[in-house]
C-alpha cells in the first residue's frame, strides 16, 4: 500500500435526491469531486492505482444516509477545514459534506469498526391500523428468536438466520403529516451479522409497500467522533 501523509475521516449526507444512486456510482462521484477540488489524494500501488477512500458501510440502493462515514488518505497534509471548504464546492445536489477530522493513519479500518446502525423508515400503508403495527412490533421484541431465510444469490439455497438477534431496538413512532407509518430501528451491523431494515419491514408485514429508508447514525466500536445523528 502506498504511503500517505494524512488520514481524514469525513461525515456526509446522501440525500433523497440520489438515494437510487448505487454504492459504486457514489464512490465514483466522490472520486470526481476530489479530483476537481485538487485534493492531493494518496493512491494504491499496482497496475491499476486507485484513490485511497474507504466507506464505513455501503448503503443499499434506494436508501439515504444522514451521517455517513468515510476515510480518505492524502499524499500531502491538508487542514480539515480547508479540505471541507474546497470539496463542498465540487459536490453535486444530494451530497453534503458535514465535517472532516484527522485520525491516526495506523488505526483499524473504518469498516472493521462499525457495530450498529440506526434507521428511520417511513412506509405508505394507509390500510394498516396503528394498533396492528404496535402489536407486531411488540411480538418481535418479546420473541426470543425470529427465524427467517435470506438468499445471498438467486441460484443459492436460502440460509436461515435469527432476525431478532440483529435488532437492538424497534419503535413505532406514529404517522407523519402525510399519514405514513414512521418506524425507528437500531440494528446490528457487523460482518456476517447485519440487520436490514427491509427484512424488518417484511417481518412486520409491511414488505413490498412504498417506503423510504434513511440511515441516521453509524455506531463504531471506538466512539471518537461517530457520525452526528
Amino acid at each position: 500500500m502506498a504511503q500517505s501523509a494524512q488520514r481524514l475521516r469525513i461525515t456526509f449526507v446522501k440525500g433523497e435526491q440520489i438515494r437510487w444512486v448505487s454504492h459504486m456510482d457514489l464512490v465514483r462521484l466522490w472520486e470526481r469531486a476530489l479530483r476537481r477540488a485538487g485534493i492531493p489524494m494518496a493512491y494504491t500501488q499496482g497496475f491499476n492505482p486507485q484513490m485511497r477512500i474507504q466507506f464505513a458501510s455501503a448503503l443499499p440502493t434506494g436508501c439515504s444516509g444522514r451521517a455517513e462515514l468515510a476515510d480518505v488518505w492524502l499524499a500531502q497534509g491538508v487542514p480539515p477545514e480547508t479540505f471541507v471548504e474546497r470539496l463542498r464546492e465540487q459536490l453535486p445536489t444530494g451530497v453534503k459534506l458535514l465535517d472532516a477530522w484527522e485520525v491516526d493513519r495506523r488505526a483499524p479500518s473504518l469498516q472493521s469498526l462499525v457495530r450498529s446502525a440506526e434507521w428511520q423508515v417511513v412506509v405508505d400503508a394507509p390500510e394498516v391500523a396503528d394498533e396492528t403495527i404496535e402489536r407486531r412490533v411488540a411480538e418481535i421484541l418479546e420473541a426470543s428468536e425470529w427465524m427467517r431465510e435470506r438468499r445471498r444469490r438467486p441460484n443459492e439455497p436460502p440460509r436461515r438466520y435469527d432476525l431478532r438477534s440483529l435488532i437492538y431496538s424497534l419503535r413505532f413512532d406514529g404517522r407523519d403529516e402525510d399519514g405514513r407509518l414512521v418506524l425507528t430501528m437500531h440494528l446490528k451491523a457487523e460482518p456476517g451479522a447485519t440487520g436490514r431494515p427491509d427484512e424488518v419491514l417484511d417481518a412486520l408485514g409491511l414488505g413490498g409497500l412504498p417506503s423510504q429508508m434513511e440511515r441516521t447514525v453509524l455506531h463504531l466500536a471506538t466512539p471518537e467522533r461517530e457520525g452526528a445523528g
